[in-house]
């Protein structure tokens, strides 16, 4: 569907009541951009191929983003994308010593092997297709609010952005396992508690200070947190017997534990998407950086595994968070374990930025479609997103105090509630609007797509259904506390509790967003 902009309105500043449509795309994409008032419109309406023609003007399609509002703040490009995802999904093998805990060294390593084709490849190509179908700050909740609207585009995000404060809540805690054997104070008491409360500030202020230094941060980190694993495959080889890679106990196998752990470390490509508006060139660079982070993401974790497993005799009841030190040790000396445990350190950092970066510049994306109070679209200086932040940071403290387990299965239960309405939006996009410019489009039709999502969602209600009662129980409130909290801030609004503003310059598919105020 194409519009038409008629020449008086191509000004830098068009009139209070004008619409206007921008330039022509590259490759077939494109961005609706409407100034001033924002109107109704339907995807229903035809406009004739000859009119075009005849009147020789320019139309745009819907996928481009065209908001200049944000230029004076540097984008991000390929190499820092790559890493940022890498940090959003993995950030090193660190965390993944419980897969062998629960089920042995065989299982992990094909967990490592078919999961991703299950899983990652699947979610990191709709992340691609719909990442660059809305490349905004909103991310997922835009998907969705397009597909089913406002109300369910609220709860995606809530539980989103739960579940990242969640697992952000988890680096703090890994970060203080793998220096508690050189550090025993930091085992737990006031140090601990201390200690995470300043790791926590020093990286929430490191998120302040803009995106662009996370990401040329995020290479440097992710370069120091995987060489230490290249040395100690080199180091291990004369050791290695690749007869314990085959070690199964069908009998002895923990699989809410298991599943846990690989969905856990393979999940959350999703979250990149909140950063797209800040991508450089996102159409090319979203769809090409999530190629280059998979294969990073999988090598990252197969390849510690396979020398872990295989240099070392297996006592699975030691293989838990932080194990890959006291290997390192045992391969290679102290001096080994110092860096295993340095990159650790690192590796965790990093992962708290990209998080953090993806949870606040989320709560700003929804601020700018008028889901959450216009407060949370506040940028510093350095083009963060000020309240973003602090809200991330303040919940990643409230909720540090869990066990290493009860995080990753709390975030697991809240985030495949997520996923299920993702593929919905994915699907019923792709019913409903067919011929709206995808710049990457997966090459499969209606149908491929439909099967495409049908492993993963299978694979989500494992995850649900072994859940523990604990963990389903809080999950279910917090889904409660969203569905609430929606018409909460509808009734704000209304009452002027709070000032509520729908950005103008926003692309949109539907008219379910005109129920907000839109941007004088």
């Amino acid at each position: 569907m194409f519009y038409r902009r008629q020449p008086e309105q191509m000004t830098n500043n068009p009139k209070p009541n004008t619409q206007i449509l921008v330039k022509m795309t590259r490759g077939g994409g494109g961005a609706l951009l409407l100034h001033g008032v924002k109107q109704r419109f339907s995807l229903t309406s035809n406009i004739s191929a000859h009119t075009m023609e005849a009147n020789n003007e320019e139309y745009v399609g819907l996928t481009e983003q065209a908001s200049s509002r944000f230029e004076k703040y540097q984008k991000v490009s390929v190499l820092p994308l790559v890493f940022l995802i890498f940090y959003e999904v993995s950030g090193g093998p660190f965390g993944v010593e419980d897969s062998v805990q629960a089920a042995g060294p065989l299982l992990a390593l094909l967990g490592f092997l078919l999961f991703p084709i299950i899983w990652s490849i699947p979610e990191a190509l709709i992340t691609a297709e719909m990442g660059t179908m809305f490349p905004e700050n909103g991310g997922y909740v835009v998907w969705v609010s397009s597909a089913l609207g406002p109300y369910w585009g609220f709860q995606q995000g809530w539980m989103k952005w739960l579940s990242g404060v969640i697992d952000n809540a988890l680096y703090p805690v890994l970060f203080l396992d793998y220096l508690k054997s050189a550090i025993p104070a930091l085992e737990g008491g006031l140090p601990r508690i201390v200690a995470v409360l300043v790791l926590t500030t020093a990286l929430t202020y490191m998120n302040y200070r803009g995106l662009t230094i996370v990401g040329w941060v995020a290479i440097l980190l992710g370069i120091f947190s995987l060489l230490p694993f290249v040395f100690m495959g080199l180091v291990a080889i004369p050791k290695i017997e690749p007869s314990r890679w085959l070690v199964v106990d069908m009998s002895n196998v923990d699989w809410g534990l298991y599943f846990n752990t690989l969905f856990w470390n393979l999940n959350y490509w999703d979250s990149i998407s909140t950063l797209a508006g800040e991508v450089e060139n996102p159409n090319r660079t979203l769809p090409k950086a999530l190629f280059y982070a998979l294969i990073l993401v999988v090598f990252g974790y197969f390849f510690p595994l396979l020398i872990g497993t295989g240099a070392v005799p297996l006592n699975r009841e030691v293989w838990s968070d932080g194990y890959f030190s006291d290997i390192a040790k045992i391969l290679g000396g102290v001096w080994l374990r110092s860096w295993i445990q340095g990159a650790s350190a690192l590796s965790n950092m990093g992962m708290f930025v990209a998080e953090m970066s993806s949870d606040s510049f989320q709560l700003l994306g929804m601020a700018e479609r008028g889901m959450l109070p216009e407060i949370f679209k506040s940028r510093s200086r350095y083009g963060t997103p000020l309240i973003g932040i602090l809200f991330s940071a303040s919940g990643v403290i409230l909720l540090s105090w869990l066990s290493f387990q009860e995080i990753v299965a709390a975030e697991n239960f809240l985030y495949c509630f997520g996923m299920i309405m993702e593929f919905i939006a994915f699907v019923k996009l792709r019913i409903d609007y067919p011929e709206i410019p995808r710049p990457y489009r997966i090459p499969v039709g209606t149908a491929g797509a439909i099967l495409m999502c049908i492993p993963p969602t299978l694979l989500i209600l494992v995850v649900l259904v072994l859940a523990s009662f604990k963990v389903m129980v809080i999950s279910i409130i917090a889904v409660i506390i969203g569905l609430f909290m929606q018409p909460c801030l509808v009734y704000a609004d209304k009452r002027r509790w709070f000032r509520f503003t729908k950005s103008s310059n926003l692309p949109d598919i539907n008219s379910g967003y005109d129920q907000c105020t839109t941007e004088p």
